[in-house]
């Protein structure tokens, strides 16, 4: 067994290689299993609370299905003559998708008979199709049942695969089950933290570049740059899809890297696969939709990569960039910046599907000035018509600012964060562009509220400054601060009152709002030296009797 616990040393087992306990888990990764089950995995779900409870009628079917599912496992693992092979592995790929059927398949016979007819402890079977079957089962299996992922991991699946993944570098073609191959390797990686440690201790990054490279056909000499062929048609669908197997095992892999510091060897990977994923988020695939899921796998692993290794995305030669900046070719930050358009205009799932894209603007905003001032001038170009609210515009900046009181708390502090960081982390040109009603959130959490910045100790941004147009300038003084824009000018509530009406007017104010926090539906705070939010207590206690008095009389009256 794994981690020092006792093993059989009758249990079968493919091959042995030490484990390590690895427990990071991701939003992305729940999203791609999830997308696994919608797409392969059809449980019978129970439609109502009487259905957990099973009839005799059930309990006879559960039985019968186990039954079959054994005989099947004893009847494939024999040899058998290729027609009553294929009828047996479909027979079990529909069982697979049985919970009630799971327990015979999860055994480590079942599950090690399976393994051998998809080609992962012996030759294949001669039939692709079989190869495919095979392994449509075993992923179905371990994607389904705890035990099975368990077995899995003892019995060393993982280096099997990983040691058929090598056998394919050198294959002039991928071998038979490759896509399936893949698939069963992100299930392992993605359900057991300990297989996704041991694929990265066994160079499984190194491994999985090789395969993408292979996939995608690509020519990568020595540097960091991939050669692309400018001329060559739309990637398929085929290979997208295998591509992006590879990509979805690379995040499980990488996950957890940039929180560390890469020695040389390690960075020197990271920027090699960079580079490729650089080429990725530039190919264009056979459709819009398969071009933008294959970019937001890639920017899925980009988004956990150490991000000093990310300058390779600005490596590309002038010569063939439609974007360029300061010298530096923007072609892949502009992909990014348009992939950001996509998701925001969607407007589904923005916490899976647009915050890894918007984390990966920001942090390499912090870490790369270039790719900071290009997409500045993109998002937050200089202001010139303040007409408007910044969120009632239909630009990259408005879009961005209405998501900065959006009701989920990760969606609205990354996109404030990406606006943030674009401002340098100046609280003064940050309250101008977004407006102070948007900016409050983020200022609150910041602990900013009170003013000054955190950009000289945080961010090491340079010291250009901000400079206003000359529109701005005319109507500067007339900008409301709050909602950001020039408001029209209101006529004075209090114009022809005396003092004494001015005063009770105060007190009337006063007392709804005694009222208000009395009964607990608003809480009055204040900013602390801190330049935090927090709650204003014992000012109540410290009325006087006549504000008293006037408080009980407004309450009557109303």
């Amino acid at each position: 067994m794994l981690d020092g616990q006792h093993r059989n040393p009758g249990a079968p087992s493919l091959c042995v290689s030490p484990v390590h306990a690895h427990t990071q888990q991701s939003s992305v990764l729940l999203c791609s299993l999830l997308q696994f089950r919608r797409t392969k995995v059809r449980e019978r779900i129970p439609t109502s609370d009487s259905d957990l409870d099973s009839s005799d009628g059930e309990d006879d079917d559960r039985v019968l299905r186990q039954r079959l599912a054994a005989a099947l496992v004893h009847f494939v693992g024999m040899q058998l003559q290729p027609g009553a092979l294929r009828v047996c592995l479909c027979t079990l790929r529909i069982l697979s998708r049985e919970r009630h059927a799971l327990t015979p398949l999860a055994s480590d016979t079942a599950l090690l008979t399976l393994a051998r007819l998809g080609g992962l402890s012996s030759p294949p079977p001669s039939h692709d199709e079989d190869v495919a079957r095979a392994l449509k089962a075993l992923c179905n299996v371990i994607y389904s049942s705890q035990r099975a992922q368990e077995r899995a991991s003892a019995l060393r699946l993982l280096t099997a695969l990983s040691r058929r993944l090598k056998e394919g570098l050198g294959a002039p073609a991928p071998p038979s089950g490759r896509f399936y191959e893949l698939r069963l390797l992100f299930l392992l990686t993605a359900l057991r933290p300990e297989l996704r440690e041991q694929l990265k201790q066994e160079r499984g990054v190194s491994l999985l570049t090789a395969t993408l490279e292979q996939c995608l056909s690509l020519r990568c000499p020595e540097g960091h740059e991939v050669l692309t062929d400018h001329t060559a048609p739309p990637v398929s669908k085929d290979v997208s899809a295998h591509a992006m197997e590879v990509l979805k095992v690379l995040f499980n892999v990488t996950l957890g890297a940039r929180r560390q510091e890469p020695d040389e060897e390690d960075a020197a990977l990271y920027r090699h696969l960079a580079a490729v994923l650089r080429h990725c988020l530039l190919l264009p695939c056979d459709g819009e939709e398969r071009t933008e899921e294959l970019q937001g796998h890639t920017v899925n692993v980009l988004s956990v990569l150490p991000l000093r290794c990310l300058d390779v995305l600005l490596s590309g030669h002038l010569v063939h960039s439609s974007h360029w900046w300061e010298g530096l070719n923007m072609d892949c930050v502009h992909a990014l910046l348009l992939f950001m358009d996509r998701r925001l205009d969607r407007g589904l799932k923005l916490k899976q599907k647009l915050t890894p894209v918007l984390n990966l603007l920001t942090e390499s905003c912090r870490v790369h000035r270039e790719i900071r001032h290009y997409l500045r001038q993109q998002i937050l170009p200089p202001l010139r018509d303040v007409s408007c609210r910044p969120e009632q515009e239909a630009t990259r900046r408005g879009r961005l600012a209405r998501l900065m009181t959006h009701v989920d708390t990760d969606v609205k502090h990354c996109a404030a964060e990406l606006l943030f960081v674009l401002c340098k982390e100046n609280v003064r040109r940050f309250v101008k562009y977004t407006g102070y009603g948007n900016a409050a959130g983020l200022l609150a959490a910041r602990g900013l509220l009170g003013g000054g910045n955190v950009g000289a100790t945080e961010g090491r941004y340079s010291s250009d400054s901000d400079s206003d147009t000359e529109e701005y300038r005319r109507v500067k003084a007339r900008v409301n601060l709050v909602t950001g824009r020039v408001e029209e000018e209101q006529p004075d509530p209090m114009e022809g009152m005396t003092d004494e009406e001015k005063e009770a007017e105060a007190r009337r104010l006063v007392a709804l709002f005694d009222r208000l926090s009395r009964d607990e539906i608003i809480q009055p705070v204040g900013v602390t030296a801190e330049g935090r939010l927090a709650p204003l207590r014992g000012a109540q206690r410290n009325r006087s009797p006549a504000e008293e008095s006037a408080s009980e009389e407004e309450s009557d009256d109303d």
